[in-house]
Formats: structure tokens, sequence, C-alpha cells
């Protein structure tokens, strides 16, 4: 099978010893060194009140990136519409299209609420809902035996984030980007919203229409973003929209994403059939010791992330080791540690390979983090390499 396009999902890291402004020159940076790898797009994610991550807002950094740049698609993995409105979102869009007209995707996400109490027990991520229902005939269902598809990828049992409930960092963080006793609009009517603006289309019930200048009639590809077979996934099939499903994030619900997006897609002007991007986790070096040594400060990142501290700086390899450890920590991380992808160009490449195949993906995402940034780039440098080796 030929290989399928890489693309690129940044959180601008901070690292330890390091500043948020090194973190945005290192983002920039990797992105015109991917760019001359030849991977296929480069999106920033949004976070919040994380100290080690300094990509808080997708469109700014976005609007530095495209100016040193020329080629590679650039976009937003994603933009947290739950705590944004669709005209926002639209206008702030247009103003980077309208100067970097035809390079942008708009990736929307569902997420930026605390977790509810069904989704919590039932440990789904990212704030999906609930399956969209059994597939159609024509999408054939991954079986998953002992934690495994048949071609060896690794599925685990869903992480329940109900330790979370009433969490008070939760909460802060609702209060701060929640203006007082605002609610969040419902998410299918807010991409409809989105996709109305940008189609010039939007009207009121009474009739009354707003056009978003900038923003009408922009240049953009527009992506969903989630994390289960639940309302983002039906969102992006119902409209026709192109969906990235969250195996860095989720990896236990990746194959409910994708089947439930196929089953609930329908043609529309841009896309004739569904079109999927997975994301991996992956470090790749010259051999696997190696990578795995860059990859050791992972686990204590996950764990500060995973237990609403936020994302501590990203460790040094030693910083990592000295850090207190516990049964109850490894627990917390295994499913994040157990699926992600390091070592040898070859072995991320063979572990790429059963992920596309199990998910039927159109193009993959990876994100790469690790504390130095030649280390970074070269990850990247060594994974395109070898995927362009064997496409």
């Amino acid at each position: 099978m030929a290989a399928i396009p890489l693309g690129v999902l940044d959180l601008v890291p901070v690292v330890s010893g390091s500043t948020a402004a090194e973190a945005l020159a290192h983002s920039v940076d990797l992105a015109r060194r991917t760019e001359e790898f030849g991977y296929a797009r480069y999106w920033f994610a949004e976070h919040h009140l994380n100290p080690g991550v300094a990509g808080t807002s997708p469109a700014v950094v976005l609007a530095l990136t495209a100016s040193a740049t020329r080629t590679i698609r650039l976009g937003s993995g994603a933009v947290q519409l739950g705590h944004r409105t669709a005209l926002s979102t639209v206008e702030e869009f247009g103003l980077i299209d309208a100067l970097h007209p035809g390079r942008l995707d708009l990736g929307l996400g569902r997420s930026a609420g605390p977790p509810q109490r069904r989704r919590a027990a039932e440990g789904e991520d990212g704030g999906e809902g609930g399956p969209a229902g059994p597939p159609e005939p024509d999408v054939p269902s991954t079986p998953v035996v002992d934690g495994r598809t048949p071609n060896g990828l690794r599925i685990p049992d869903r992480f329940s984030f109900a330790h979370l409930l009433g969490h008070p960092r939760v909460a802060l963080q609702q209060k701060l980007l929640n203006l007082p006793g605002a609610q969040p609009q419902d998410y299918s009517e807010q991409v409809d919203d989105v996709l109305a603006l940008l189609r010039g289309e939007y009207r009121t019930p009474e009739g009354v229409e707003a056009h978003a200048v900038p923003g009408e009639g922009a240049d953009v590809q527009v992506w969903i973003l989630g994390s289960s077979g639940g309302v983002s996934a039906e969102a992006a099939g119902r409209n026709g929209l192109r969906f990235a499903a969250n195996y860095h994030v989720s990896p236990a619900t990746v194959l409910e994403a994708a089947e439930g997006y196929r089953a609930a897609f329908k043609p529309s002007a841009e896309l004739d059939r569904p079109y999927l991007t997975v994301s991996a986790d992956v470090v790749v070096a010259q051999d696997d010791a190696t990578a795995r040594e860059l990859a050791a400060g992972y686990a204590p990142w996950v764990r500060s992330i995973r237990t609403a501290e936020g994302a501590i700086p990203y460790p040094t390899p030693a910083e990592a080791r000295a850090l207190p450890w516990s049964a109850q920590d490894s627990a917390l991380v295994a499913d994040r540690l157990e699926t992600r992808f390091v070592g040898s160009p070859g072995t991320v490449a063979d572990h790429l390979e059963r992920l596309r195949d199990a998910t039927g993906a159109d193009e993959l995402l990876i994100t790469t983090i690790t504390h130095g940034h030649a280390d970074r780039v070269r990850s990247y440098r060594l994974l395109a390499e070898e995927w362009q080796r064997r496409g």
C-alpha cells in the first residue's frame, strides 16, 4: 500500500529551562523545516493554563508561521469552540487568509468544558458525546481482540476522567475562559454557523443577514476533530467535511471515531467520500534505544495533564527519572505510553502503517515532543525520509 501524506500537530511545547518565546521560535523553525521535509500540513493545538505549552491561540501562531513558510498548509488542531463564537472564529481565519490565501485548515474542536458525569464514567476523552450508532453495512468494523487489532495496533481500555469531576483547576479554567453566565452554543449548530458565515449564507430565523468580512468566501478547508464516534464525528460526516481522529489523545476510541464518521458521511460540494487523518505521538531517532531515551520525559508530562496540574515544562530524561513515581502514576498514563510510537525510522514507520491500515486513514498527523529542539527536528526528518522511501 502506498504511503499516505504526513502532517504535523504542534502543541508549542515549553521545555524545562526554556521560555515561551523560545518555544514559539522553535515552532516557527520546525514549520519551515517540515515544509522542506515534505510534510503536507502543519497544525497548532489550543491549550490553556499549561506552563509547559505555549499554544494558547492557534490563529495568532498561524499568522506568525504563515509569514515564515511558503507552501505547507497551516491549520488549527483545533480551535476550541466551547468558549468561542462562530463569528470570531471565521473572522480570525479570514484575516489570515486575506494575506495568505488558499493555505489554511480551519480545524474545529468541541472540547473546553468540564467533563460531564456520563462522559467521565464512560472514559470518553475530549468532551465527546455518545456513539453515533452502528456503522452502515459498507463500513467494516475493525475487530479488537486482547487489546489489539488483527494487524497488531494497540487499542487500550477506555480511560476515565471521573477523578477530575469537580476539580478546582478545571472549574478555574472554565471561569477564566468563559464570560460570566455564558453558555456554550450547541456544537452542531455552531459548526453550521461557521459554514454559513464562510459561504455568505448566514440568516437569522427572522431573515436578517450577517456577513463576516474578512472571512466570507475565505479559501479554507474546514476539518472537525474528535475523539469518539459521537457529536463531532456526526457533525463532520453530516456536513461532508474532513475529520481528524485523535489516536494520540484517546487511543481507545479511535476506531469508533473513524467508523462513526464514515457511517454519518454524506457527500458535499467539497468531498464525495470520507477523508480522514489520524494523529499519533511519535519519537524517532537513529536507533530504538536512543529514541526511548529522548522519549523519557513523556510519562511525567502526561501525568501532569491528567491530574489537572497543567502540562509541566517538558523535562529532560534525567529530570524525568528524578521525579517521584508510583504504581498509581503508571496506571494513570499507561494507555498513552502503550500507544506512543518510539524507535528507529523503520520501527516507527511499521507502527504508523498499522495505524493507517487499521483506521483506513487518508493521512497521518504526527506530534513529537523532545526536550532538545534539534532532536525534534531530526525526528521529523528521519521519519519523512523513511516514509518517502516506503512510498
